[in-house]
């Protein structure tokens, strides 16, 4: 999938939506304290959080997960992102955590997903091998309290209600299966799904 840019009314139109969500900003700030090296709150959860505003829906769709993504190649153990986690249900024990070191993917990927793949060089990266554009974006605040969105396949998709494969790592059969097990087009009516 090549880099697409973000214009400015895209950029601001996700940055109204994110801070209009509370359970969200709860989420960044909780992260923002344990001060993770090349951080972000990525994938199933900011998708979430967009449709269900484009959709107007009052209450939140449940998370299956909320994906903190973070890089540090100086420590690849599980354990650590083990502690992490738990850290983080300690601050808000309602949201279902999922910590991963970006660093260290490529060591379990192949016992999980049955082929091979070559180690990220930082967090953007990893967001860009997301399996579709939508949650191909991350969100971070940074010291100053500003959100910092990293978009490497653009938030079109995102924005427009687009469900699209990307063929970064994700291969098509995944991209069915997730089709179906997230029950994208029950929850999100609205959503156009590009097969």
């Amino acid at each position: 999938m090549r880099e697409r840019s973000v214009t400015a009314d895209e950029t601001a139109r996700l940055r109204e939506i994110l801070l209009e969500t509370p359970w969200l900003l709860r989420a960044l700030v909780a992260v923002r304290h344990l001060d993770l090296p090349d951080w972000a709150i990525s994938a199933g959860a900011l998708r979430n959080a967009v449709w269900d505003r484009l959709h107007g829906y009052r209450e939140p769709t449940p998370l299956r997960d909320v994906d903190v993504v973070f890089f540090d190649p100086s420590d690849l153990s599980a354990e650590r992102d083990q502690r992490i986690q738990a850290t983080l249900f300690h601050i808000m024990p309602v949201l279902p955590w999922e910590v991963t070191n970006q660093a260290a993917v490529h060591q379990w990927f192949p016992a999980y997903f049955g082929y091979a793949v070559e180690p990220f060089a930082s967090t953007e990266e990893a967001i860009a091998h997301n399996p579709e554009t939508a949650t191909s974006v991350g969100v971070r605040l940074d010291p100053d309290g500003e959100l910092q969105i990293l978009a490497p396949c653009g938030v079109a998709d995102l924005l427009g209600l687009v469900l699209r494969h990307n063929p970064a790592r994700a291969t098509r059969d995944l991209y069915l299966r997730r089709l179906r097990d997230k029950r994208i087009r029950e929850t999100w009516p609205r959503v156009r799904v590009v097969l």
